[in-house]
């Protein structure tokens, strides 16, 4: 009994169908989900996986069947049919691609939106004048030269100067060598953020840190407790909001298992609000390449306990008063800092030139 054709591409598609939706949720791929906006990332790739996954397998087995079914035999020499094309099949082949890239764009919008990465209320359009208007095409134009003086208030300079209330953020950053960049909307010039999930806006976070990026390590300083670290310490279950910028080129702060990656940019201020969801220690790697060293500027995150947390912190605040007292114990002739560290940086193989930069 011959099958008809129809039933074998209804069984194929079938087949595909069920092998795509397996694999799409059992690859494997991605590293451990250790934060809540982890799972709407998941979902999203999960989605493009399985897409790619049953193109790939329709695609490769229809050319292979091809190959194999139209091969040339043994001592035929005759030329090929003709073929001028299929105006249906081209449309349709056109047209299934264009609706599932409109799909996943649609989607991937919904996941940055339930990421708190757009906010309409936010978005400040620039004035443009009457002239402008009428001009096609001149709204960059308009906003490069005819736009009058910009009244918004500056948001860098604002969250710098908030920032630098602490002293342990002011004490490592340069922000009086820097200038804070004001944001433009109009032509996308603005400092990247990721906010609260549309659940937690209004709400303020359990935990901010700011985070200051340079050439080649990232400083972590916790507001209002004197705490500077090399390493990001955070409570597990509670929502943390990263207040960041960059001392001198372009940074990116990324972790891959909470599926976030936001830049740190020399004269604005990026902010990233998530919630860690998994006890452990995490890498936190610049994705961004920032000069020979690039590939060294990488650090930790510990994800703990919260009485674990509040631990660490209690024994960073004695560590950072002990160290103060010594410091100003050993250093009764207030040495400058290069002097009063030369003799520990020489036994480090560290050069003077390299502390007076780090300073300055």
């Amino acid at each position: 009994m011959k099958i008809p054709s129809s039933i074998w591409t209804l069984l194929i598609g079938i087949l595909l169908t069920l092998v795509s939706l397996w694999y799409g949720q059992n690859h494997g791929l991605l590293p451990t989900a250790a934060s809540d906006e982890a799972s709407l990332v998941d979902g999203l790739f999960n989605t493009m996986m399985t897409v790619s996954v049953g193109i790939f397998l329709l695609v490769e087995g229809v050319l292979i069947y091809t190959i194999v079914k139209y091969r040339r035999r043994t001592g035929d020499d005759k030329d090929g049919l003709p073929v001028h094309g299929n105006v249906p099949l081209e449309i349709l082949w056109t047209a299934i691609p264009a609706i599932i890239v409109l799909g996943i764009s649609v989607y991937s919008f919904d996941v940055y939106n339930e990421m708190g990465g757009f906010n309409p209320h936010a978005v400040h359009e620039a004035p443009m004048t009457p002239q402008a208007m009428k001009m096609p095409g001149a709204a960059i134009a308009a906003t490069l030269t005819d736009t009058p003086p910009n009244t918004e208030p500056n948001l860098n300079q604002e969250k710098s100067d908030q920032a630098m209330e602490d002293p342990a953020t002011a004490a490592v950053r340069n922000a009086d060598q820097i200038p804070q960049k004001q944001n433009a909307p109009g032509v996308g010039s603005v400092a990247p953020t990721i906010g609260p999930t549309p659940d937690k806006e209004g709400k303020p976070p359990a935990l901010t840190v700011n985070v200051t990026g340079l050439q080649y390590a990232w400083i972590f300083t916790y507001p209002d407790t004197s705490v500077t670290s090399g390493e990001l310490h955070v409570p597990v279950g509670r929502e943390v909001q990263i207040n960041m910028t960059a001392n001198d080129v372009i940074h990116a702060f990324w972790v891959p298992e909470f599926r976030l990656k936001q830049d740190a940019i020399p004269g604005r201020q990026s902010e990233i609000r998530f919630t860690p969801s998994k006890e452990g220690t995490y890498a936190l790697i610049c994705a961004e390449l920032c000069g020979p060293y690039h590939g060294a500027m990488r650090t930790q995150v510990v994800v703990e306990k919260p009485a674990t947390f509040a631990a660490w912190m209690k024994e960073q605040q004695v560590a950072s008063n002990e160290t103060l007292n010594q410091a100003i114990a050993v250093n009764p002739a207030e040495l400058t800092p290069a002097e009063f560290l030369a003799p520990h940086t020489h036994n480090m193989g560290i050069q003077p030139e390299i502390l007076h930069q780090i300073h300055n």
